[in-house]
């Protein structure tokens, strides 16, 4: 048995994934604290983990930012990095000492365990870091991580590649990084000796990227640490005990289209779903709207081809769907994809955007390359995924390579050999 700390940031996209590996940890037998904020807390005692609480200030704020472009990159560093850093390593650290530990597991986006990092192995544990948004490692392979643009092909696409992330990473961020640099020496005596802030899980002892080779851009330049596990959760294989609303048994007559804005950039139902239904009211489809248990009297208008729910179970309900419309979460892009169902994404804040370039790319579906689009661009992009059956065959592909992926389990397999040869 290992002692092992699991770390999230306190935001339902972080904290769910990593819930999952707690759980098959303590299933195999390990020895499980958890370290996130503390309205998690019955969820962390609920799979069997012990729970640490975040220190002050690394709560982040509860309003999800509208930025977008240069501007979401630097409020996302600021926001998630710099800000809730000191709040989230020194608790860390003190459980460290108050207890021998084999292995901290931590989503990528948490800087406490960047920061631990930094320090020579003999004088810590290993750190795995588990990619729960989109790989931000930067290559000349790819554009900057949060541009939302696709790695394009040949010698003009790398050398704009490289451009694009000299200027993000020397003049976007500099004041960023320099901060992070001096906090980081402050906390732990070291730097970060020229490390580009969003390549910190360089060195880590393992990547752990949540996703499936298929469905992220290829890198020459990809670290040896650097695994693929596919998503933490089988979606098709969890059972719901989610009421179903009345409306449940769809005929089947008429293909589904699924449209939610998840659960956390659901206050404003005019972004996504109120143009969906709109732009859908008079086509030959039922549409489904979730609102992210959100009450349904936040919604627009239904028309008549639309039935809502507050919460539905998505293990049952994307198997009978035809078009998945998304703001672009990392978690829902998969269990569409698990599903074998194309993909209609319209999001341009946080890490949306790189969620959406991929879905283009990985030819499972169609970018909006907005988070508001027109009723009129809904329906166009509709009418086309489900006349062309390419974008259905690209996400089977996608979720065929899910199934095959070792998830949690291989991750844990990986895990257990690394700290064996310890």
């Amino acid at each position: 048995m290992s002692s092992v700390i699991v770390c999230s940031g306190p935001h339902d996209g972080h904290v769910s994934p990593m819930l999952g590996v707690a759980r098959h940890l303590i299933d195999r037998g390990h020895r499980v604290r958890f370290l996130t904020g503390p309205a998690y807390q019955d969820a962390v005692k609920a799979v069997g983990a012990e729970f640490l609480p975040l220190g002050p200030g690394a709560e982040y704020g509860t309003e999800p930012s509208a930025a977008t472009g240069v501007q979401a990159i630097r409020e996302g560093i600021r926001g998630l990095v710099i800000e809730p850093a000191r709040g989230q390593y020194l608790p860390l650290e003190a459980a460290i000492a108050a207890e021998h530990t084999d292995a901290v597991l931590a989503e990528v986006t948490f800087m406490g365990a960047a920061t631990l990092s930094r320090l020579p192995r003999h004088q810590r544990p290993a750190v795995i870091a588990c990619g729960i948004l989109p790989l931000t490692l930067s290559s000349p392979d790819c554009a900057p991580y949060g541009s939302g643009l696709a790695p394009g092909k040949g010698k003009a696409a790398r050398l704009r590649n490289r451009v694009l992330n000299w200027m993000v990473s020397d003049v976007v961020l500099k004041d960023s990084q320099q901060q992070v640099d001096a906090l980081t020496r402050e906390l732990v005596g070291v730097g970060l000796d020229g490390l580009f802030i969003l390549d910190w899980a360089r060195r880590a002892e393992l990547i752990a990227q949540f996703t499936v080779q298929e469905f992220e851009y290829p890198r020459s330049d990809a670290p040896d640490n650097l695994r693929f596990f596919g998503p933490m959760s089988r979606h098709a294989a969890s059972a719901s005990v989610t009421p179903k609303p009345d409306w449940w048994e769809l005929d089947g007559s008429r293909p589904v289209v699924y449209v939610t804005q998840g659960t956390v950039s659901n206050e404003d139902f005019t972004a996504l779903v109120g143009p969906t239904l709109e732009g859908l009211a008079d086509e030959d489809v039922t549409v489904v709207v979730s609102t992210g248990r959100r009450p349904l009297s936040a919604l627009p208008p239904l028309p008549a081809n639309a039935r809502a729910a507050e919460f539905l179970p998505d293990a049952e309900l994307l198997p009978k769907v035809a078009v998945y419309i998304t703001n672009g979460g990392y978690g829902g892009l998969h269990y569409a994809m698990e599903n074998g169902v194309p993909i209609v994404v319209a999001g341009d804040t946080e890490d949306k955007p790189e969620g959406a370039a991929r879905v283009a790319w990985a030819g499972v579906g169609i970018n909006l390359k907005t988070g508001r689009p027109k009723p009129a661009a809904i329906r166009h992009a509709v009418r086309k995924v489900l006349a062309d059956g390419r974008y259905r065959a690209g996400s089977q592909r996608i979720g065929a390579a899910i199934a095959a992926s070792p998830g949690v389990d291989g991750l844990l397999d990986e895990m257990e050999a690394m700290l064996r040869k310890v």
